[in-house]
């Protein structure tokens, strides 16, 4: 009998396995980092290449590291970094330009173009998103637009497009399968969440090809099995989810006003609003958390660009730490006396307020300034970002509850940015038990629908608390923070 599942976690700084026995706990893991490309000012490439290389060598790794043979493995569940774009040839499975990740910017001109021309009210209302350069719809446009012959070819049949989890489905079934789910669909700025389909009027609007797109599924579903000469067996591929999605349904949020905050390279905050896609009045995204048995659930998310990618420029930008663990305790280390504010605008700012042109800032600088101030201010920044997006999360929802954050990424295990947060916010932070929790709920989706895990209810039950953050600083202290951060990004947008 098959006894585990193996979740791919394939995230924009390395691709990840992870392998989950029959009781959702973690096994073994295998991680890779890859090479980030910065061909421009605002671009951000991956080679599709070291992102396949790295997701294949690192499932080999992990099935080697435990022991096991491939025939052992009942599923595989796949979350990725979601807007994240490629296009590749049908024929030879290799991709006409690099993919364009979600952070990339160069599609600003047209996103401020096809606002001006009156389409962003249509693209909110099918697709809960913004007119912004961060969702793959104009990505797509972009590569078919600039890379020779790429329209041709697309108008023939030739070319596939697809996020991540679309690109190594392909790869992994040998190109037996072009599909998705219907999370990473709804990140495309092309698809109807609440029709279900894509949608015909915001293809025209694009300029996108139906004859690119892949087929939406659930997020637990029949995918398709790898190749066999991959791993050493076929193996089946049942849950598909974006990351930020993976990790809402790896924190069991399954009720309407469950929260959760993921702080890896950037920071995405879900709220769920169950079978409502509610529309948002303070510039948040309508997107959906996850879709099981043709039903969707719906969702709020502010997405922050930078998170994680700030400790990353501390380390390779500027030197001052070795590793993203130093940050927290250097921040420890800053003179509270100094008010030093970074507006981590390295690509523009996301939600609630979308200005793609404006660009990072330094604020409060003085002859003391050093290097624990910097990762103070680093730090502080998420906390501050993630309180703009609970302010504007309960502007939008009719029925208010009081803010409990579970929160996940690489950044939970600095306890200072934890204590920080919860102060900032003035509302408890759950750390989980299992802190993989969006390798946790893409191994769910794939595991459940094989059956071999439980059914919502009885694994929302099974969340486990590890640490709860408390607020201990004084309410005065708090707002005065919070004033400053708010006048340095009003200083700072463009």
């Amino acid at each position: 009998m098959s006894r585990y599942i193996l979740a791919i976690d394939q995230g924009t700084t390395s691709s990840r396995a992870i392998l989950f026995d029959q009781d959702c706990r973690v096994v073994d893991m295998a991680q890779q980092e890859f090479t980030q490309h910065f061909p421009d000012s605002g671009w951000v490439e991956h080679d599709p290449e070291d992102i396949w290389t790295t997701t294949i060598e690192t499932c080999r790794a992990v099935i080697d590291k435990a022991g096991i043979q491939a025939s052992d493995i009942a599923a595989i569940g796949i979350t990725n970094q979601r807007e994240t774009t490629v296009v590749w040839d049908r024929e030879t499975g290799k991709a006409i330009y690099p993919a364009i990740v979600w952070q990339d910017r160069r599609t600003a001109d047209q996103c401020a173009q096809l606002k001006k021309d009156g389409h962003e009210e249509a693209v909110t209302a099918k697709t809960g998103l913004l007119l912004d350069p961060y969702f793959s719809g104009t990505k797509v446009a972009w590569i078919l637009d600039n890379v020779d012959g790429a329209r041709q070819s697309a108008s023939d049949g030739k070319l596939a497009f697809g996020t991540i989890d679309s690109f190594l489905l392909w790869r992994l079934t040998g190109g037996s399968a072009h599909a998705t789910d219907a999370t990473n669909a709804s990140r495309t700025m092309l698809y109807d969440i609440q029709g279900g389909a894509w949608s015909d009027d915001l293809l025209s609007i694009l300029n996108v090809p139906a004859s690119v797109l892949p087929t939406v599924m659930n997020s637990a579903d029949d995918f398709g099995v790898t190749d066999a000469n991959l791993f050493g067996a076929a193996i089946p591929i049942t849950g598909i989810a974006g990351d930020q999605q993976a990790a809402t349904v790896g924190q069991a949020c399954f009720k309407p006003g469950m929260m959760k905050s993921t702080y890896g390279t950037g920071c995405f905050a879900l709220l769920n609003t169950g079978d409502v896609a509610v529309r948002s009045n303070n510039r948040l995204l309508t997107t959906i958390a996850y879709q099981i048995g043709g039903k969707p659930t719906y969702a709020l998310e502010g997405s922050i660009f930078i998170a994680g990618a700030g400790v990353q420029w501390l380390r390779d930008g500027l030197g001052i730490i070795d590793s993203a663990a130093e940050a927290g305790k250097l921040a420890a280390k800053a003179d509270p006396a100094q008010d030093v504010y970074l507006v981590p605008a390295f690509v523009g700012l996301g939600a609630p307020y979308w200005d793609a042109d404006c660009r990072g800032a330094l604020y409060g600088l003085t002859r003391a300034t050093g290097p624990a101030e910097l990762a103070r201010a680093t730090l502080d920044s998420v906390c501050f970002q993630t309180r703009d997006l609970i302010e504007a999360m309960n502007g939008d929802v009719a029925e208010q509850h009081d803010t409990v954050l579970r929160v996940d990424g690489g950044m939970v295990a600095s306890a200072w940015t934890m204590q920080r947060l919860a102060d900032v916010l003035n509302a408890p932070v759950d750390q989980p038990t299992i802190t993989e929790t969006t390798a946790l709920g893409a191994a769910y989706l794939a595991g459940m629908h094989v059956g071999m895990y439980p059914g919502l209810d009885e694994f929302a039950a099974q969340w486990a608390l590890e640490k709860q953050y408390t607020p201990t600083m004084d309410q005065s202290e708090r707002d005065r923070l919070y004033t400053g951060w708010k006048d340095a990004v009003r200083r700072t947008l463009s």
